[in-house]
């Protein structure tokens, strides 16, 4: 993997670039649409490509690996085939599943132990069984094997969980590094940097992943419930400490004002279920603010869901049509919200790109912040 710095803003810590993989090229900054099981809800392969642009999606190692299983994938030929998808996916190591959705888990020095929500089988995953899946996946992105904490989470776990996250990070390097891609193309691995919302065991944390100089590095633990401007105050931290000329990958956020704010801060990458969850429950995200479908106020008004947009289906679909198909459960409701959530995500981190290349970040994104909050 190769990533190539092309601009930076003058005014904050935003840049531009390109991540080069074996799958094709990155523009940065990006979002990331989640893919959970193989597949973006309620979106086809050919949509993400085509009218959303993904650059890049995510897989889950946690729900991958329980199903359709390790066996059907490697007998596919990795992800990307399974699904039909030849651009770059990440996955992430499952951790944060296997502590957020397992009711029955044991975290030890060896891993952890834990029934699966599907069956209630048992199941362990290591540091290195997590390469080991990793590889079998076949993602050009994977992650270290790490502890997510929980918020709030007390001072004292939270610095002991750092030191078993870094001890881990190590077996997941000797792994990855002593062992080959399955399918014929390159894999990279971040780490994850962790520490609560204590700014010395961020500042710690990062540190210790910055010298194990991988290729990229990533930000985990927040957007878990923590009030925004921790989430900032503790990205600014380590945005600072990691290496400037790395990609830099904030895991699981977040709404478009967290993604402008921490652009601003110097992350470069993204994703989050925000836009796919809340479009199946009504919820859109538009240049102007945030639109509940289901409210009354739409049902007359026979508007485009966004008039000015490049997506076929917002031009097409009047607002009281989608809340008609939204309270009649159908299906092609929650598609046409989802096909306009992540291709509002993916034209707004395409914008803040444009805006730091031309100079204009700083002032565009504080009158973007101003509106996208609003509720319409």
């Amino acid at each position: 993997m190769k990533f190539t710095l092309q601009a930076k803003d003058t005014l904050s810590k935003a840049r531009a670039g390109t991540v080069t993989t074996a799958h094709g090229e990155i523009q940065t900054p990006i979002f990331m649409p989640v893919g959970t099981a193989g597949t973006v809800k309620a979106v086809h392969q050919r949509e993400l490509e085509q009218d959303i642009d993904a650059q890049i999606i995510l897989g889950n190692t946690y729900h991958l690996y329980l199903r359709p299983g390790l066996d059907t994938l490697e007998k596919a030929g990795g992800l990307h085939k399974f699904i039909g998808w030849d651009r770059p996916i990440l996955t992430d190591s499952g951790g944060y599943q296997v502590y957020s959705l397992s009711k029955v888990r044991k975290i030890k020095e060896e891993g952890v132990t834990f029934n699966s929500h599907i069956d209630g089988s048992k199941h362990l995953f290591t540091p290195e069984y997590a390469m080991d899946i990793q590889r079998t996946i076949g993602a050009d992105i994977i992650m270290a094997f790490d502890e997510c904490t929980p918020y709030p989470c007390d001072y004292k776990y939270a610095a002991e969980s750092i030191k078993m996250t870094h001890r881990w990070l190590k077996r997941c390097c000797t792994r990855f590094d002593t062992t080959q891609p399955k399918y014929g193309f390159d894999q990279t691995l971040f780490p994850i940097v962790q520490g609560s919302v204590y700014k010395d065991l961020r500042v710690k944390s990062a540190e210790f992943i910055a010298s194990m100089d991988r290729e990229g590095n990533a930000i985990g633990g927040l957007s878990v419930g923590e009030p925004a401007e921790e989430m900032y105050a503790m990205t600014e931290v380590v945005c600072d400490i990691l290496p400037y000329e790395k990609p830099r990958y904030l895991m699981g956020v977040g709404t478009p004002i967290n993604l402008l704010e921490n652009i601003a801060l110097g992350v470069d990458m993204f994703d989050c279920v925000m836009p796919t969850r809340n479009a199946r429950n009504g919820m859109l995200f538009t240049k102007n603010g945030i639109i509940n479908i289901r409210n009354k106020k739409w049902e007359n008004d026979f508007s485009p869901i966004e008039p000015d947009s490049e997506l076929h289906v917002d031009l097409v679909t009047s607002k009281a049509y989608l809340r008609h198909l939204v309270h009649s459960k159908e299906m092609l409701g929650a598609q046409i919200a989802t096909l306009h959530n992540l291709h509002f995500y993916l034209w707004l981190v395409k914008q803040a790109r444009e805006k730091i290349i031309s100079g204009e970040f700083y002032e565009w994104k504080n009158q973007m912040v101003k509106v996208l909050g609003n509720k319409l």
